[in-house]
């Protein structure tokens, strides 16, 4: 055992020694003496190695293998060090990379504005030659100074769009003739008509009286069903009935807010990035005729994000407070319909959504559904032979006459709303859930239209009643509420006849079904 620490005690001394020689000749002779050092350590151990005994054996055995840690830990420290130094150059690297590709971004935008602002004025320039011909005939020579005029207006606003939309109806005579004789029965027979004979498309005359009756009672109305049932078609064509096409806007699933519906402010370019959805609701205000804008495959993003704005404003009862501010500041070249930098939501305009219902959307909240009119579609339409029918030219404000005239000529009868609140009253003790005053407001305003469209009243009432107040059945466990539904079948039975109400009781029927 002595021998072992006599050993141990040589080797150490002799390491040190020869690291220290070893640092001192790193210049003149680097590692020309490790091959004779090693050949001492191995001298030492043939030495003394014979009279290790067990203990030194076992000693040695340890140290080597706490050498052999020691080296190993040391050898991990500097690879983890040289892999960090690594990725910190690495990255260092691909930040320089980045900022010269910034640089070139940058550089080449800034090629691209200088052509756009040389090729603008280019045109302005052609336009003012022109001018200054004098053709055989001087009005030519005003119509294009005017148009050099607009041209430079155009560039110099921040919505170059809607200042587009200020010089196309500059002067433009959008006034339309009432048509005689119209009722709101006949334009729901005449839409049918013209869907069937001019489109293809057929839709029932109970789905036409409540489009009409729905676009009577809300500026929002939401087509949903299963794909492939004329969802999109039915605003389209209404739009070809109305002989001004409806602009459709395709949602994207990234929609998160109203920018992506209205546009933004580009403080690089000093430009508003105007979507086609403000252009169109921009127009709208310069017509005369019901304007239809589509939100096709509204559900594709959370509709209670983008449109949130919307659907608070939508619910003002002063339409003079519709207003959306578009730009904080105001500038002389900025559009003419904007006050204060905000636009007006016109009284002419029908926002229609379409949505699927499948699991790449979003479910539409109870929030959406309160403020706007449904209308499921669950099959394809049924062909029919149906005469000719060309579009119409109607008025808004004729359109609103009818709608107002069917608000006073058939009013809800005061016992069937006392019989809707016993119903109301029911569904509260049952279910636990309420319809508040917004359904109620909104019943009272499309039974009236719906009746007007030729409906009936109960007919009316049970689409309000089923879209509004059972959809929302199927957020509840019905496998715990079957009883509680057939007396609620019972309760219809009671209040309004066993035949009526036939789109609820088949509702329920489906939900007993199911469960």
């Amino acid at each position: 055992m002595s021998a072992y620490f006599s050993y141990l005690g040589k080797m150490i001394v002799q390491v040190f020694i020869d690291i220290g020689t070893w640092f001192s000749d790193w210049v003149a002779f680097k590692y020309s003496k490790l091959p004779d050092n090693f050949a001492r350590y191995g001298d030492y151990f043939s030495a003394y190695s014979p009279d290790f005994g067990v203990g030194g054996w076992i000693m040695f055995v340890v140290f080597a293998l706490l050498l052999l840690a020691v080296i190993g830990a040391i050898g991990f420290g500097l690879f983890i060090l040289i892999r960090k130094y690594v990725r910190f150059v690495k990255g260092e690297l691909d930040k320089d990379e980045l900022k010269r590709q910034v640089e070139r971004l940058n550089y080449e935008l800034y090629q691209i504005m200088q052509e756009r602002d040389r090729i603008l004025d280019l045109k302005v320039k052609a336009l003012g030659i022109k001018g200054m011909k004098k053709p055989e005939g001087e009005g030519k020579e005003g119509e294009e100074d005017s148009e050099a005029e607009e041209t430079m207006e155009e560039i110099a606003s921040r919505f170059p769009k809607l200042s587009h939309v200020d010089h196309e109806y500059q002067n433009k005579n959008t006034d339309i003739p009432e048509v005689e004789g119209l009722t709101l029965k006949q334009l729901c027979e005449n839409f049918r008509n013209f869907a069937a004979s001019q489109l293809g498309l057929y839709y029932t005359i109970n789905t036409i009286r409540q489009l009409f009756a729905g676009i009577g009672a809300s500026k929002l109305v939401i087509l949903e069903g299963i794909s492939g049932t004329g969802k999109t078609s039915m605003p389209y064509a209404l739009g070809k009935f109305f002989a001004h096409d409806a602009e459709i806007c395709s949602v994207q699933p990234n929609w998160k807010d109203r920018s992506e519906l209205l546009g933004y402010y580009n403080e690089f370019t000093k430009k508003f990035n105007e979507s086609e959805f403000l252009r169109a609701l921009y127009t709208v205000s310069y017509r005369k005729d019901l304007n239809i804008i589509v939100l096709d495959e509204m559900n594709l993003a959370r509709v209670e994000y983008y449109f949130a704005e919307f659907l608070s404003i939508l619910e003002m009862p002063n339409p003079n407070e519709w207003n959306i501010e578009m730009i904080g500041s105001h500038d002389a070249n900025d559009p003419k319909l904007f006050k204060n930098g905000k636009l007006k939501i016109p009284q002419n305009v029908i926002f229609f959504g379409t949505a699927n219902n499948d699991d790449s959307t979003f479910t539409i909240s109870d929030k959406v559904y309160d403020r706007a009119i449904c209308l499921f579609f669950d099959n394809k339409g049924i062909a029919f032979d149906a005469p000719y029918q060309a579009p119409m030219l109607i008025p808004y404000t004729q359109m609103q006459r009818l709608y107002d005239e069917a608000d006073k000529k058939y009013p809800v009868d005061p016992k069937t709303l006392e019989k809707f609140a016993q119903l109301d009253d029911f569904v509260i003790k049952k279910f636990r859930l309420a319809f508040g005053n917004r359904i109620l407001k909104q019943l009272k305003k499309f039974v009236p239209c719906y009746v007007a469209c030729g409906g009936t009243e109960l007919d009316g009432i049970d689409f309000i009643f089923t879209n509004k107040i059972l959809k929302k059945f199927e957020s509840l466990n019905i496998a715990f509420l079957k009883n509680e539904l057939k007396e609620l079948n019972a309760m219809l039975d009671k209040l309004f006849g066993a035949n009526t109400f036939p789109m609820a009781r088949k509702f329920i029927e489906n939900m007993l079904k199911m469960s």
